[in-house]
């Protein structure tokens, strides 16, 4: 039976939050995200639910193929295992091969027209359980934006709309994840940003779960409202192949990064989880070139001169 703490959070009989509260929440935000997207777009998403043989499952969610984007997927897992994963415990020696509870929404998209952004999105929760101690807890989550084409005035309202949902929790939250997120989202390999950033936290426990699950809540809250007019405004910008290739170029970036750095895809495939839903953020299609660099002055020229490095967007534009 869950009962309250001194802090007014249902825990359970060990003194762990009662996961089912950030469960509710998960479920409920997987489903606000769909709608959005589907009265946009005018299409449907495809769903399916998956079982995982060592415990747990979730829900794979893709629209392919729509009129604004040509791929949006959305996941939901909640996942049990005995061996934590190394991509969740390499910080973390005291936890290496603990049992554990993981739960998250995940969602990347991505638009048709290369002058609308790619974003992603991750909220997520976890609990290991090491031999003779405590349950250990954290929350960890995010958003970035991907631009091809940038507008000054999309990057403004992205970061003031991140910034927005960390004003209640201390002026020093939205610099602090705001530098966090440069530094996660960044090809070591290319020296360079993924995009724009926006916000990443990690192993956040500090302050107790309350505060932490209302943290989560908010920058799930805070992912429509800071993209859904970025897409509106830049979806029917007429485009040629010049911008399509490019878009396609710079696709392959965001590939590299999810199959080399990313924490999330690494945790999926070691925690044997279903492939088609880990890898299901992918582009549709993407493209490398040899030794390509933008001409100078151009438009491709301006994100890589202006747009991929740290900046301090909401002082700089």
């Amino acid at each position: 039976m869950a009962q309250p703490d001194a802090h007014g959070a249902a825990t359970t009989a060990g003194g762990v939050p009662d996961h089912t509260q950030v469960r509710g929440y998960l479920l409920t935000l997987l489903e606000r995200i769909i709608a959005a997207v589907e009265k946009l777009d005018g299409g449907t998403f495809r769903r399916d639910r998956w079982t995982r043989e060592e415990g747990g499952g979730g829900e794979s969610c893709v629209l392919a193929e729509g009129s604004v984007f040509e791929k949006a997927c959305i996941g939901f897992s909640h996942i049990h295992g005995q061996g934590l994963p190394v991509s969740a415990s390499s910080h973390r020696a005291d936890m290496a091969g603990a049992p554990f509870e993981a739960m998250g929404v995940s969602l990347i998209m991505h638009p048709r027209n290369p002058y609308a952004p790619t974003a992603h999105a991750n909220v997520r929760f976890l609990i290991a359980r090491p031999a003779n101690k405590d349950p250990i807890w954290w929350f960890g989550g995010g958003f970035d934006l991907t631009p091809f084409y940038p507008f000054a005035e999309d990057v403004l309202h992205w970061h003031r709309t991140a910034q927005a949902a960390c004003a209640p929790f201390g002026a020093e939250v939205y610099p602090r994840y705001k530098e966090w997120c440069d530094r996660y989202f960044f090809l070591k390999h290319r020296n360079e940003t993924r995009g724009v950033g926006g916000l990443f936290y990690d192993d956040l426990s500090e302050g107790g779960f309350d505060r932490n699950f209302a943290f989560m809540r908010s920058v799930g809250d805070h992912f429509l409202p800071a993209y859904m007019p970025v897409v509106e405004a830049r979806k029917d910008t007429p485009y040629a192949a010049r911008e399509r290739d490019f878009q396609l170029y710079r696709r392959g970036r965001y590939v590299e990064f999810n199959l080399v750095y990313d924490r999330g895809t690494l945790f999926g495939l070691q925690s044997q989880g279903r492939t088609e839903s880990i890898l299901m953020s992918m582009p549709p299609l993407a493209r490398w070139e040899y030794e390509w660099h933008p001409q100078p002055g151009s438009p491709e020229a301006d994100l890589y001169d202006n747009y991929l490095r740290p900046r301090a967007y909401l002082t700089e534009l």
